[in-house]
């Protein structure tokens, strides 16, 4: 059965913010797709994906301040796994839509097992320590109930090997969303959905 697309959240956006997942960072392949076709068909629009600081609240922090003074009105912001917790926290405060792919629920509670030495996926030679206060940090950014839930498009795997994928539909049962059967946790299918997040998004070449 064909998925329909999305209803466009807002008008089309001018400032675009992506928040990468757990261990990623700006080389994930959904960011790079992302990019590559803005920098193709919306040189116009201003991209950022920072790499985000193991700190849960430094990555809040950092992220906050970097867009403290992007247009109310015509920003957005996405987010896979961890980062579409981070995207649903930023998205409550500013007001703005936002996208969240395989998104993590209850990261403080999934995390808690990751405490210590980290090999990042990109950069594997490259490690860093996930601390015991960062599940702390975790618990007090969770968002609580959705503000205006009809402005966030939800991509959700059934094929997720990581995530509850119904979890993840509860959480986000007021959200556009688009439940893919099969597929997992990376998305590795993401071109097949990225005209409906587009579309979303109301941008068009």
């Amino acid at each position: 059965m064909p998925f329909s697309l999305p209803v466009p959240a807002a008008a089309a956006p001018t400032h675009l913010l992506y928040l990468h997942g757990f261990r990623s960072s700006p080389k994930s392949f959904k960011a790079q797709r992302l990019a590559a076709w803005l920098a193709e068909y919306r040189p116009d629009i201003h991209w950022w994906c920072p790499q985000l600081p193991p700190s849960p609240r430094e990555a809040l922090a950092l992220v906050m301040d970097g867009t403290a003074h992007w247009p109310a009105g015509s920003s957005a912001v996405l987010g896979s796994s961890l980062g579409g917790f981070y995207a649903t926290a930023v998205a409550n405060q500013r007001g703005w839509p936002w996208v969240v792919m395989n998104p993590a629920v209850d990261p403080a509670r999934d995390l808690a097992a990751y405490i210590g030495e980290q090999r990042a996926f990109h950069t594997p030679e490259e490690a860093f320590y996930f601390r015991a206060e960062y599940i702390d940090e975790l618990r007090a950014l969770h968002a609580g109930p959705l503000d205006h839930p009809e402005r966030c498009f939800a991509l959700i795997a059934q094929g997720d090997e990581l995530l509850s994928w119904e979890e993840m539909a509860a959480r986000y049962a007021g959200a556009q969303q688009r439940v893919i059967e099969g597929s997992d946790h990376a998305l590795s299918d993401f071109d097949q959905h990225l005209p409906a997040l587009l579309h979303f998004l109301n941008l068009n070449p």
